[in-house]
């Protein structure tokens, strides 16, 4: 056998973690916070984890790493730059372990966060280079996480960080980055694909294609959007180094509590699909639907720290909910609720709102009274937007409540996932609301 690499992926953050391994030893990258999938993985293959490598301090997860290391007896590499209140294998650039016939190198690639590293991995003369947050498909990690006020300065170090990689390694090189598959934390051109080689981000890469250092960092600094606000408590966690997640169940709650919860202002969030949520839901939740974007929107939304409970339709919905949340830091919950809406509340407490496409909106504009809530990023609604529509980004709308006109509100965002949560937190502020769950991109025309 040669070398080999299993991929965990974790779509609902845009991460991937790895494990390189000769058939009996392997080498862990960037673990996620539920360490019990790579566990899997070693247990299917027969290996033994003799190392476990960290890219970087991580923003938009917390890590496994530090718990996966105890457990297994690996070493624990991490950047010897990095502030860390644990013991590890403090690398630096140059630096070379092994595990079992595998060899490690260890590249320092600057720029998604001061020490960053790259590793490559090699077997004889077969390598492959886990990049992290620096070289991704298409193009790189973003460069303002560390400190807004040196986003360029890192810009430029992630530009030549990109081309060192490129100059020391071969076409053929498979490249496996952490970010880039729809986490906040990528930048640039993304690329689609399972996989990729240094040859390939050679031809396609932002980093590599741009041969002018200022026109990079100006079209990365200028393609930034917002990130998740949870991200500002992620690298203080993972410098501590966090322990195992508790995955327990949550104590239940009955309609009783749950009232009390929902009169105190607690957060309670409703994870079904939106449009159910929107047929019936106990007045006073949240919508934020269990799918690949749920922890992230809730995470960016929550006031941190704040309790949560949950409403589930069943246990294993709020089980599935309850490991998205520890992948950020959420690691117990107030307390969840398995029901309907007609079985967790009493009837006058059951609350409903529409739903509309725009087609409907495009008709209501001339009633008096409507009011359109554009709830995307600064950089969608610059590439278009519905004229005479106020405008209040979704991760800003809690702090502007004061904003909001009354009358009917027509809350609407790219394809209707950000519209769903505003229209719910919207209508438990006590607003009118209609939810237009529908394709903005194949609608605008009706607002030219």
């Amino acid at each position: 056998m040669g070398l080999s690499v299993e991929v965990v992926e974790t779509t609902e953050l845009g991460d991937r973690s790895y494990v390189a391994h000769d058939g009996a030893v392997a080498v862990v990258v960037d673990p996620q916070r539920d360490i019990d999938r790579v566990e899997a993985v070693l247990a299917r293959h027969g290996l033994r984890c003799a190392l476990v490598v960290e890219t970087h301090i991580h923003n938009d997860y917390v890590t496994g790493g530090h718990e996966l290391a105890r457990r297994t007896g690996a070493a624990y590499l991490v950047a010897a730059g990095d502030d860390v209140s644990f013991d590890r294998d403090a690398v630096s650039d140059g630096d070379v372990r092994t595990a079992g016939s595998l060899t490690v190198r260890v590249v320092a690639t600057p720029g998604h966060t001061d020490h960053h590293l790259s590793y490559v991995v090699s077997r004889g003369a077969e390598s492959a280079v886990f990049t992290g947050g620096s070289l991704l498909f298409g193009g790189v990690g973003r460069t303002d996480l560390v400190d807004p006020d040196r986003t360029e300065e890192l810009a430029r170090a992630q530009f030549r960080s990109a081309r060192r990689l490129a100059a020391e390694l071969g076409d053929d090189v498979p490249v496996y980055p952490t970010h880039g598959f729809g986490s906040f934390c990528s930048s640039g051109s993304a690329a689609a694909g399972a996989t990729s080689t240094i040859g390939d981000e050679r031809r396609r890469n932002d980093a590599l294609v741009e041969q002018d250092e200022d026109a990079f960092v100006t079209k990365l600094v200028a393609g930034l959007t917002a990130y998740p606000r949870y991200y500002a408590h992620m690298s203080a966690l993972n410098r501590q180094g966090p322990g195992a997640p508790d995955l327990s169940p949550p104590e239940p709650v009955d309609p009783d509590e749950l009232r009390r919860r929902i009169r105190a202002g607690e957060w309670v969030v409703d994870l079904r699909d939106r449009t159910a949520y929107a047929a019936e839901h106990v007045g006073g939740t949240i919508s934020i639907a269990l799918g690949d974007r749920f922890s992230t929107y809730l995470g960016w939304l929550i006031p941190w720290g704040s309790p949560l409970t949950l409403i589930g339709e069943t246990a294993d919905q709020v089980a599935d909910a309850q490991r998205q949340l520890v992948r950020i830091g959420v690691d117990r919950l107030a307390g969840a609720a398995v029901g309907t809406p007609s079985e967790l509340a009493k009837p006058e407490e059951v609350r409903t709102y529409p739903t509309a496409t725009f087609a409907d909106l495009a008709r209501a504009r001339a009633d008096a009274g409507v009011h359109i809530i554009d709830v995307r990023r600064e950089d969608e609604r610059a590439a278009g937007h519905i004229p005479g529509s106020t405008h209040i980004p979704l991760h800003s709308l809690l702090d502007r409540l004061g904003e909001v006109p009354r009358g009917r509100l027509w809350v609407h965002c790219a394809a209707g996932t950000r519209a769903a949560i505003a229209a719910s937190l919207l209508a438990r502020a006590g607003h009118d609301v209609v939810l237009v769950d529908d394709d903005f991109a194949a609608n605008s025309h009706r607002f030219g």
